[in-house]
C-alpha cells in the first residue's frame, strides 16, 4: 500500500476510538488559542501522531486564523489536513476556566479537540467533525466532559459519545 492511502479501523463508533489516554491533558497550561494549539501539537508529536510538530501546529493555526472554530456551547476544534498523518485522531485539551478562543470578542471556549487529519480521508474526517459539532446540541454531555475529575474519566465520557453511521 503506498504510504499516501489512509486506512481507517473499521468499526470505530465512540469519539474515544479516535484517541487515546495520553492524548488527553485535563488541564491544559495554556490560555489562549496559540499557546493551547502549539501544547497539544507537541503532545501529537510527542506520541507519535505525527512526526513534525510545526506543519501541525502551522496548519491548525491558519486554519484557525481564517476560520474560527469555537462553538458558542464552549469547544474549538482546530484541525489540520497533512499528508504525514497516517490516522485520523485528535488530541484533547480543557481549559481550568473558560478562554476566549482567537480575537477579542471571540467565543469563550473550555474543551478543545485538535484534529491530526490524514490528507486523504476526507470522509472519516467530516464524520468526525460532524459528531463533535453536534455537542453544541447536548449540554449534558459538555457538562460531564467539563466535570469529569481526571483523564479516565474524560476518556469513559468520550466512549459514551457515539458517531452517527
Amino acid at each position: 500500500m503506498p504510504p499516501e492511502l489512509t486506512v481507517t479501523p473499521v468499526g470505530q463508533n465512540t469519539l474515544a476510538d479516535y484517541t487515546r489516554p495520553e492524548l488527553v491533558v485535563p488541564a491544559v497550561r495554556e490560555r489562549d488559542a496559540a499557546g493551547i494549539i502549539s501544547e497539544l501539537s507537541h503532545l501529537l508529536q510527542r506520541q507519535g501522531c505525527v512526526a513534525d510538530v510545526l506543519p501541525l501546529y502551522h496548519t491548525a493555526l491558519n486554519q484557525e486564523l481564517l476560520s474560527n472554530s469555537a462553538q458558542t456551547c464552549g469547544i474549538a476544534l482546530p484541525h489540520a489536513r497533512l499528508s504525514g498523518v497516517k490516522q485520523l485522531q485528535f488530541a484533547f485539551g480543557r481549559t481550568p476556566q473558560p478562554v476566549t478562543w482567537g480575537p477579542k470578542g471571540s467565543h469563550a471556549v473550555q474543551l478543545i479537540f485538535l484534529l491530526a487529519v490524514p490528507a486523504t480521508d476526507a470522509a472519516s474526517y467530516l464524520h468526525l467533525l460532524a459528531t463533535l459539532a453536534r455537542l453544541s446540541q447536548q449540554p449534558e454531555r459538555l457538562e460531564n466532559l467539563r466535570a469529569a475529575p481526571d483523564v479516565q474519566s474524560l476518556i469513559s465520557e468520550l466512549e459514551r459519545i457515539r458517531l452517527k453511521p
